[in-house]
């Protein structure tokens, strides 16, 4: 019903505004008498418990940063049968994000092309959102950045400022130093720069008092080489994993035409041509990561077979995100027969 009926109408509307409609039909639809039992019904897979970093999720399959940015749609999250969420990524500060358009499907790959940049209205109205949740179920990671203003010295106050706001209302955090919307972020994955701001993180006396899960984000379009720094600086500051990984900004092996790709331009693609990146690098993360450090895999995930081949590679938990834009509410439970 979803990919022969849903789908294609919300398709014929920009991506932005798809998404928009799409979850405001869902938030509606909770509000109906019985609607909320058929959608668990219908979409919620068993419970597949794990442990990892000392949190218990009922099931391996999260959804990824980006989506809800700005914790608007957590419950309706919780209703699809997710066993965690990340939202985010959050700053300090509101901002815009980069002009529209900034979302584009890719739908000859099973792919988007973001170049969104942080948009969102800042830790402060999130941290409003969070205060009016109450007895949720899910899973939270807080996803945190720093502003587009914020230059790259001063980018770990940025990450310890939400950090510290968001403590109390999430169960992890996930630093996002590897999106290619922000310039010179991706930067901040040099060791220097990695280990002042996990540091200064590790050093906020909420954390001391209370220690909430770190993983850090990184990006697809790392050498390899760079791997085994990363992972040392991560361990030095007892970090519980790394999520790997963010969109790439790659444009190779695609079977959409050129042309229509230089008429988008620049942005990170995620999706299907990102899973055999995405899954080499978990594999290779995986073989120099100490054992209490956890990988979480994200990348093209639309499928059993996708997700056999993450857990092969060495991720313990798994997020999708434009698998869910095209496989529809169906893929959590599909994932996890």
């Amino acid at each position: 019903m979803y990919r022969f009926f849903i789908r294609p109408l919300f398709f014929l509307l920009p991506p932005e505004k798809a998404h928009q409609i799409a979850m405001h039909l869902l938030r509606f639809s909770l509000y109906i008498p019985g609607m909320k039992s058929l959608i668990k019904t219908l979409y919620n897979p068993k419970e597949h418990p794990i442990e990892v970093a000392g949190i218990g999720f009922k099931n391996p399959v999260g959804l990824a940063a980006g989506f809800d940015k700005d914790a608007k749609y957590v419950r309706e999250i919780e209703a699809l049968g997710f066993g965690f969420m990340e939202i985010g990524t959050v700053t300090p500060r509101p901002q815009y994000g980069n002009p529209k358009p900034r979302l584009f499907r890719i739908k000859n790959d099973n792919a988007l092309i973001n170049r969104m940049g942080f948009n969102n209205d800042g830790v402060d109205i999130m941290v409003e959102r969070l205060q009016k949740i109450k007895n949720r179920t899910i899973i939270l990671g807080g996803n945190i950045g720093k502003n587009k203003a914020t230059p790259n010295e001063k980018a770990a106050e940025d990450y310890r400022i939400c950090l510290a706001k968001l403590h109390p209302y999430v169960d992890f955090f996930v630093v996002n130093v590897s999106s290619p919307n922000t310039p010179n972020l991706r930067a901040l994955q040099e060791a220097e720069s990695l280990n002042t701001i996990l540091s200064t993180l590790q050093s906020e006396p909420i954390q001391h008092s209370n220690p909430k899960p770190i993983f850090l984000k990184i990006a697809p379009d790392l050498h390899s080489d760079a791997l085994p720094e990363i992972v040392e600086v991560c361990a030095q500051n007892h970090l519980a994993g790394i999520i790997a990984t963010n969109t790439t900004i790659s444009r190779s092996k695609l079977r959409t035409p050129s042309s229509r790709l230089e008429a988008i331009g620049a942005g990170g693609l995620s999706g299907k041509p990102l899973h055999s990146k995405a899954v080499q690098f978990v594999q290779a993360l995986h073989s120099i990561l100490p054992e209490n450090m956890t990988l979480i895999g994200v990348g093209g995930i639309q499928s059993q077979e996708d997700l056999k081949r993450m857990e092969k590679a060495g991720a313990q938990l798994f997020e999708v995100f434009t698998g869910f834009i095209y496989q529809g509410p169906a893929l959590i439970r599909q994932l996890l027969k």
